[in-house]
């Protein structure tokens, strides 16, 4: 009876090793392929855009660590919105061209090192820390072509010499809404015709071409109709967007001209009935990659902004967005507490694991980030 009795405990245990086995087996097999945790957790890193508080790098600051795990980019700004005399990364010329220098030394690999710099009221870059001025669009467009290739070239040099490959621009929102507070009164638009803004953000984005700077149009499916600023909250554009309003993203596209895209946190319930764009399956897969034919990188807009982050948990945010066919996740770090690489990373990893995240999404969109920084 002892010895079946031990006989028995011995035959359990070799099952539960069995099963273990089995189990870390397939905790290591994604998709029929052969994937470590270390290699899915990297190809997630590369897919995240983080913005950091520094003007400098060292071995010991989190972004330095960040870099070395895989991060994809970073976002870099001048001032820190939470104490308006602080510098967040910009002070002179001189002070980033070291600051990327340091940031792209990190790692073997290509990192996308981005800003915003349209013109205007937004840019990074100013006039007083040694950088060129660049006037907002809607007063580029009124001075004419000669005018804009002459001021984007300048920005693209500037950007160029300053070690930034990635501008968040141009805005290829059509000034449709006068009223619209976050895109028109600013004069972020080219003008209220598709014309008219294809003219001149075409100029815009063949400058930062000839400077090997991805550009990145802004944003998805249209944001100059809107009533609301996405950044503060919830905004619908049920009512007031126009199909007129992809005739932009459908130009560059057919001509192949666009490196990449962000989305916007605008809802439309014609085209999605439940998410915003932004988390939307039908707008970033079906509209704009089977539609519309991109094949590039669709970045988000920032993922902290109130109309995301006051309706979406983190782990609703990253799986919508993912899924939905967004390739890289932008974390500005600006508008609420600094989220990290390590709770994003963990956050998808246990998405892919329990099957609500496909494992071909992420190696996809790194597949696509890779041909894109191929080419600069």
């Amino acid at each position: 009876m002892k010895k079946k009795l031990i006989k028995r405990v011995i035959m359990q245990k070799k099952v539960f090793i069995l099963i273990a086995l089995v189990f870390l087996f397939n905790f290591n097999l994604f998709a029929g392929e052969s994937y470590s945790k270390q290699e899915i957790e990297k190809m997630i890193s590369k897919m995240v855009i983080l913005g950091f508080s520094g003007e400098n790098i060292n071995p010991n600051d989190e972004i330095y660590k960040n870099i070395k795990s895989g991060l994809g980019g970073v976002i870099l700004f001048d001032k820190d919105p939470n104490d308006k005399n602080k510098r967040k990364n910009v002070r002179n010329k001189e002070q980033l061209k070291n600051l990327t220098a340091q940031l792209q030394a990190i790692s073997k690999e290509k990192l996308l090192i981005s800003i915003d710099q349209e013109g205007g009221i937004v840019q990074r870059l100013k006039k007083e820390d040694g950088f060129v001025d660049t006037l907002k669009a809607s007063d580029v467009a009124l001075k004419g072509e000669n005018f804009a290739k002459q001021t984007y070239e300048l920005l693209a040099k500037d950007l160029k010499q300053s070690g930034i490959n990635t501008d968040f621009a141009p805005v290829v929102d059509l000034a449709i809404n006068k009223e619209n507070k976050v895109i028109v009164t600013r004069g972020r638009s080219f003008g209220e015709s598709s014309k008219e803004v294809i003219k001149y953000s075409s100029i815009f984005v063949d400058e930062l071409k000839k400077q090997n700077v991805i550009s990145v149009l802004k944003h998805f499916p249209g944001h100059g109709s809107s009533l609301g600023d996405s950044h503060l909250g919830f905004v619908d554009i049920t009512n007031t967007w126009n199909e007129k309003e992809l005739e932009p993203y459908k130009y560059f596209i057919k001509n192949n001209k666009v490196d990449m895209i962000m989305s916007a946190h605008v809802y439309n319930k014609n085209l999605d009935a439940i998410n915003p764009a932004t988390l939307s399956y039908n707008i970033n897969t079906k509209l704009l990659r089977n539609k519309l034919g991109f094949q590039g990188v669709l970045v988000s807009d920032d993922l902290q902004m109130y109309a995301i982050s006051k309706h979406y948990n983190l782990k609703q945010t990253l799986t919508l967005a993912i899924n939905s066919g967004v390739n890289m996740l932008l974390f500005a770090n600006q508008l609420a507490k600094p989220i990290t690489l390590k709770e994003i990373v963990d956050t998808v990893y246990a998405q892919v694991l329990n099957k609500e995240i496909p494992l071909e999404q992420i190696i996809k969109s790194n597949e696509r980030i890779n041909k894109m920084i191929n080419n600069i």
